[in-house]
C-alpha cells in the first residue's frame, strides 16, 4: 500500500496502540495468554543455556562429582517444570486464540449493530468494510496482524534482555596479559569495534527484509484484486445455488480462463513472481547472508577470547548461544517495528469504519407497555430524502393508523412503499414533518424500546443455520408450545411434522450434517411465524406471500385475521387481489399517498390510480 510510506512513526505508533487496546478490551484473556506464553518461552531457554554451560564447565575442569550431579538434577528438574508450565500456557493461549478471525469480525459486527441504519445502507460504509476484509483476507493485514506484531515485539525485546544478561560478561572477561597479541582483545576500542560491527550487521539484516517486504505492500491493491478474483472464480463451483446456471451455460469456462492464466497476480508469470525472482528475492537472500556473517563473527570473537584463556569451554556454549539470540532479537525487533509501520496503513480504514459517528438521536422516554395494544401512530406532513439524493422519496404524507386496523399499502416499484415502512420503524428519521406515537414525537422515545412495538417480515428476510425453534423465537431459550402454535398459524405445521427433530431440527447444513433445507415458500412461512412469536402491537408484512404458491397464499389469506389477532397490521403487496381483506388501502405514487379507502370504493373510482393498477393486473385473469 503506497500510503504506508506517508504515515509518520508517531501516527503508526498511535494506531497500533489503539488497535491493541481495542483487542484487549474485547478479549483481554486472549492478549494476556499470548504475551505470558511468549515471555515464558523466550526466557526459559536462557536458564537451560546457563545450566548447560555450568555442566560443560564442570566436566572440562574436573570438578567434584557431587557438584556435577547437583547441576544435572537441577537441569532435569528445571526442564520438567518448564515443559509443564509451557504446556499449560500453550493450552490457555490456544483456547483463548481459537477463532481469532471471528473475534475480529465480532468487533466489526458490534459496530454495525450499533450504527445508524442510514450509515449501514450507505455504499461508502460497505466499500470501507469490503476494503478491510480484502486487506485481511489477502495479505493478512489489519487487526489480526497487530496481535502477531505484539507477540513478535515482546518476544524480540525479552530475547534481547535475556541474551544481554548472559552475554555482558563476554565483554568484561579479560584475556590474561601473558596471552601475547591476544591481549589486544582487552582494549576498549577492540570491544567497541566488535560490538559496532555486530550491531551494523544485526540492523542490516532486518532493513533488507523490510525492504523486500515492501514490494508486497506497495502492490497491495493488485494483491487484493488478485485475491478477489481467486476467491470468486476459484470457488465458483462450490456454490450449489449457481450449479444449474454454471452447467447449462458452461460458465465454468470463465473460471478456466482466470484460473489458468499464467500472468494473473499469483501465477508463475505474475507481478509477485517477477519480484520474487528479482529484487525482492535478492534482498531476502542478502538478509539471510548477512545473518550468517554475524554468526561467523560471533564465533570468531568468542573463540579467540576462549583460545586466549579469558574463559573456559563451558562459557563458549553460553556466549555463542546468547549472543546469537541477542542478534536475532535485535533483528526481529527492527523488522517488527518496520512491519508495524507498514500495517498502520491498513489500520487506517479499520478505524475510519469504527469511527463512523452515530447522529440519530436515541431518545430517553420509555415506551409504555400496554396489554390492550392501544398505540396510535400518525404521520404528520412527512417528507423524506435519502442521504446524498436531490429528490424526495416521500412527499407530504399524512396518515393515522387506527388501532387494530388492517392497512394495505400498494403502488408501483419506486412509489415509496418501502421508504414509508423504514420511516415507520424509525430506520430513518423524516427530512421534514414528524411521526407521532400516542401524540409524542417518536424521536423522543428510546430507540430500542420503540423498535420493540414492531414485528416485521421484510421482503429480503433472512433465516439462520440454527434450529427451527431458534429461528422463530430469535433466541436460544424459548417457549416451545408457543413456537409450535406460531408455525401452525403460519401454515408450516405439515412440514414441521416431517422434520426429524421437530422444532429442534437444524435448518440448512452449515453446522449440522442432518440439517434440512427449506424452500423459499417454507422459509417465508417461518419468517411469518417469527413475526407472530414476537407478539408486537404492530405487524408489518412486506410481500409476505411472494414465494408461496396460489394454494398456500390462499391459506395465509384465510388465516390472516387469526395471524394478526388484535394487532394493527400493515400489508405491502404488488398483488392487489390480496388486499381485498384489508380495512383500508393506501395507494402510493411517486412518493405521495394519492388515494385511501376500502377496495370497493377505490376500484369504483375509474379515474384513480388504484383502478389503473387493478385493471392492469386483472387483464391477465379475464378474457
Amino acid at each position: 500500500m503506497k500510503d504506508a510510506q506517508k504515515i509518520s512513526w508517531s501516527t503508526a505508533f498511535h494506531l497500533n496502540c489503539r488497535a491493541l487496546s481495542l483487542l484487549y478490551k474485547a478479549h483481554p484473556q486472549m492478549i494476556l495468554s499470548k504475551l505470558l506464553s511468549v515471555i515464558w518461552n523466550v526466557l526459559t531457554p536462557y536458564g537451560i543455556i546457563y545450566l548447560s554451560a555450568r555442566i560443560i564447565e564442570a566436566l572440562s575442569t574436573g570438578k567434584d562429582e557431587k557438584i556435577l550431579q547437583g547441576l544435572v538434577l537441577i537441569t532435569l528438574a528445571s526442564s520438567a517444570l518448564i515443559a509443564l508450565v509451557s504446556a499449560w500456557l500453550t493450552r490457555w493461549k490456544n483456547a483463548q486464540s481459537a477463532g481469532l478471525y471471528f473475534k475480529c469480525e465480532q468487533i466489526f459486527s458490534r459496530k454495525l449493530l450499533d450504527m445508524d441504519f442510514d450509515r449501514i445502507e450507505d455504499t461508502k460504509t460497505h466499500e470501507l468494510l469490503s476494503l478491510i476484509h480484502q486487506n485481511q483476507n489477502g495479505g493478512g493485514w489489519g487487526l489480526q496482524q497487530v496481535i502477531l506484531h505484539c507477540e513478535e515485539l515482546v518476544s524480540a525485546a525479552f530475547t534481547v534482555l535475556g541474551g544481554m544478561a548472559l552475554t555482558i560478561t563476554l565483554f568484561t572477561s579479560r584475556v590474561p596479559e601473558t596471552a601475547g597479541r591476544y591481549a589486544l582483545l582487552n582494549h576498549p576500542l577492540s570491544t567497541a569495534l566488535v560490538v559496532l560491527v555486530m550491531l551494523l550487521i544485526t540492523c542490516l539484516a532486518p532493513v533488507l527484509t523490510n525492504k523486500a517486504g515492501r514490494y508486497r505492500t506497495k502492490y497491495a491493491q493488485e494483491h487484493r484484486l488478485g485475491n478477489r478474483l481467486f476467491s470468486y472464480f476459484g470457488f465458483l463451483g462450490h456454490n450449489r445455488e449457481l450449479a444449474a446456471d454454471v452447467r447449462v451455460y458452461r460458465q465454468d469456462l470463465f473460471c478456466d480462463k482466470y484460473n489458468r492464466n499464467k500472468e494473473s497476480t499469483f501465477a508463475s508469470k505474475g507481478i509477485f513472481a517477477q519480484y520474487a525472482k528479482g529484487p525482492e528475492g535478492l534482498l531476502a537472500a542478502a538478509s539471510s547472508a548477512v545473518s550468517v556473517l554475524f554468526t561467523g563473527i560471533a564465533f570468531l570473537f568468542v573463540g579467540l577470547k576462549a583460545w586466549a584463556g579469558a574463559f573456559g569451554v563451558g562459557m563458549v556454549t553460553q556466549y555463542v548461544s546468547s549472543i546469537t539470540k541477542v542478534s536475532g532479537g535485535i533483528s526481529k525487533l527492527i523488522s517488527t517495528i518496520g512491519n508495524m509501520k507498514i500495517n498502520a496503513a491498513f489500520l487506517t480504514p479499520v478505524f475510519a469504519f469504527l469511527d463512523i459517528p452515530n447522529t440519530m438521536y436515541q431518545g430517553s422516554l420509555t415506551v409504555e407497555k400496554r396489554s390492550d395494544r392501544n398505540y396510535e401512530i400518525e404521520f404528520r406532513d412527512v417528507s423524506f430524502q435519502y442521504p446524498g439524493s436531490n429528490t424526495f422519496a416521500l412527499r407530504h404524507v399524512n396518515m393515522k393508523f387506527k388501532i387494530g386496523e388492517r392497512l394495505a399499502v400498494v403502488g408501483m416499484n419506486g412509489s415509496g412503499k418501502t421508504t414509508f415502512i423504514k420511516l415507520l420503524c424509525r430506520l430513518y428519521d423524516p427530512t421534514e414533518g414528524v411521526i407521532l406515537l400516542n401524540g409524542i414525537d417518536i424521536r423522543k422515545y428510546r430507540y430500542q424500546d420503540y423498535l420493540m412495538i414492531f414485528s416485521v417480515v421484510f421482503q429480503d428476510f433472512k433465516l439462520f443455520a440454527l434450529t427451527l425453534g431458534e429461528n422463530v423465537a430469535s433466541r436460544s431459550n424459548y417457549d416451545a408450545p408457543l413456537v409450535v402454535d406460531c408455525l401452525r398459524k403460519a401454515g408450516f405445521n405439515a412440514r414441521m411434522d416431517q422434520m426429524p427433530d421437530g422444532i429442534r431440527t437444524y435448518l440448512y447444513k452449515d453446522y449440522c450434517a442432518h440439517g434440512v433445507n427449506v424452500s423459499g415458500g417454507e422459509a417465508q412461512k417461518i419468517a411469518i411465524a417469527r413475526a407472530i412469536y414476537k407478539n408486537a402491537p404492530f405487524i408489518i408484512l412486506d410481500e409476505p406471500t411472494a414465494a408461496l404458491d396460489s394454494i398456500a397464499e390462499a391459506e395465509i389469506y384465510s388465516k390472516f385475521n387469526e395471524i394478526v389477532g388484535d394487532r394493527t397490521a400493515i400489508y405491502i403487496s404488488h398483488r392487489l387481489s390480496s388486499c381485498k381483506f384489508c380495512d383500508e388501502i393506501a395507494v402510493f405514487d411517486h412518493g405521495s399517498v394519492v388515494q385511501m379507502g376500502a377496495h370497493e370504493d377505490l376500484v369504483a373510482d375509474t379515474e384513480g390510480k388504484y383502478f389503473e393498477l387493478w385493471n392492469a393486473q386483472a387483464q391477465y385473469y379475464t378474457t
